[in-house]
Parts: C-alpha cells; structure tokens; sequence
C-alpha cells in the first residue's frame, strides 16, 4: 500500500508518542484528526496493519523495554509507567511478545553480543529442507535501499507486527529466503536487519534498523504454489510498528537449531 496515503494517520501516530504516558481513548484521536471513530479506526488500521489501541499498546512495551536496559526501575515501575497496574499481567504480555520475561530480558545485554558474533564466523547458512512439497515452501529474494552487510531475520507471523516468536522463521545471510513445511494458514511476512558490528543496545532495542513487512497477508494453501516473493528493506517509516521480539532471542534459536543440523550431519 501507497505510504502517502491517509496522511493524516502521521498526525494521530504523532500524538501517539507525545501522550503516550497518558491514557489515550479512540474519540481523542479521531477528534485530533477530524475524523469519526469508525472511520478513523478504519483507516489507521489499514494504515499500519493494527488497530489504534493495539498499536498504541506495542509502543508501550517498546517503551518498557528501552526502561528495563537504560533504567533501574523496578519491573513494577515499569509496569505502572506504561499503564500495567498488576506486575503480572505486564510479565505475561511481555512473555507473549517479547518472548521472554522482563527479568531475563533486562539480563540479557550481558551476553546479546555473543550469538551476533557466532553467527559472523558461521559457516554454510543453508538450513536443511524440511520438506520437497513445492506448495508448503514460501521462498524469494531480498533487496536493502541502502547498503547493507549482517545477518537478516525473517519470519511469518500471525499479525502484521514483529512480536511473540514467529510461526516460521529463519536467519540469512544472503539476498535469498525459504520457508519450507509451512501449514495451510494466513501469515504476514516481517524482516529486520543487524549489521556486524551493532552494539547491544541497539540489538535489543532495534529502532533503526532496516526493516520491511507485507502489507497484505499471505495465504497458504494446501496443493497452491506460492510465487516467490520480491521484498525490500528499508529504514524504519512513521507507521511501521515496533520490533517486539527479542532479535539476540531468535538468534540463539537459530544457532540452535543450526547445531542440531550440523550433528546430524556428522553422524556416520
């Protein structure tokens, strides 16, 4: 979809941010942009792929993560700063979306930097093919709108945003993917981008890396080959919505299952 259009979504994506810390009703935005709810929840979500309080909710846990790495706020702090008045519910949507707790997750700048380091000196990138049935493989290539050398992550997720672990997802470090054994389902492709040599902070909190995502889902059909697809990274745009997920986290599991792979391999 034409970025350019319903501009007007920029201005409410605007007063997102300013007010974030504060409550923020659908009415208030609609007004801001002169619009009706309906009219507005329907364009904002055609806009950005998510509805106005489910974007406005994944800015706030972008924001409990940037608090867990560059403050030592209490996890309750940080949970009643973003709005979660029970430390439960707030460890239990991070878990969901982030894919680990807040604890761990603050712990985890200590050793981010290792599995990007691993991935650079790691050989033959080729995962094995899990199945040669040409109507369960989602395959294409990737292009970057500026130069680029890294690893690129990639994978099929149940809503247009980066959160929670991907149904399938894989790591490369070429201008190619595959996907292969993907179920029947609908799915919507997200990618993001670590350079060699990205600090830790910048790893975990992954607001200006090159991204892109399929505007429109992907359907899978049983006995239907999909066409390959052509896909572009770019930097990051007003309305993308936040890396959620952990990247060191799904790099970890990418090693893993890459070391599993190669002892087989050995194997006489």
């Amino acid at each position: 979809m034409d970025t350019g259009k319903y501009v007007e979504i920029d201005a409410a994506i605007a007063y997102i941010h300013q007010h974030l810390y504060e409550p923020i009703e659908l009415s208030a935005l609609a007004d801001h942009v002169s619009y009706s709810k309906y009219h507005f929840a329907r364009i904002f979500k055609e806009r950005t792929g998510l509805s106005p309080l489910y974007y406005i909710s994944a800015l706030r846990l972008q924001r409990a993560k940037d608090l867990l790495l560059k403050t030592n706020l209490t996890i309750r702090d940080i949970g009643l700063e973003i709005g979660q008045q029970s430390v439960g519910t707030f460890s239990t949507r991070f878990i969901e979306r982030v894919g680990m707790s807040p604890a761990r997750f603050r712990q985890s700048r200590e050793g981010a930097g290792t599995a990007l380091r691993s991935l650079e000196n790691l050989q033959n990138w080729q995962e094995r093919l899990l199945s040669f049935d040409a109507s369960s493989r989602l395959e294409g290539t990737i292009r970057t709108e500026t130069p680029f050398t890294g690893v690129i992550l990639i994978g099929l997720f149940p809503r247009p945003i980066p959160e929670g672990l991907p149904l399938y997802g894989t790591l490369v470090n070429t201008r190619s993917f595959l996907f292969t054994g993907v179920r029947p389902g609908t799915y919507y492709l997200m990618a993001t981008s670590i350079s060699w040599g990205t600090g830790t902070l910048d790893m975990l909190l992954p607001q200006a890396t090159l991204r892109t995502r399929s505007r429109t889902p992907i359907v899978m059909q049983h006995g239907v080959t999909q066409h390959p697809l052509e896909v572009t990274l770019y930097p990051p745009r007003l309305d993308d919505p936040p890396i959620l997920i952990s990247l060191p986290l799904l790099m970890e599991r990418f090693m893993q299952r890459m070391s599993g792979t190669l002892r087989s391999d050995q194997r006489p």
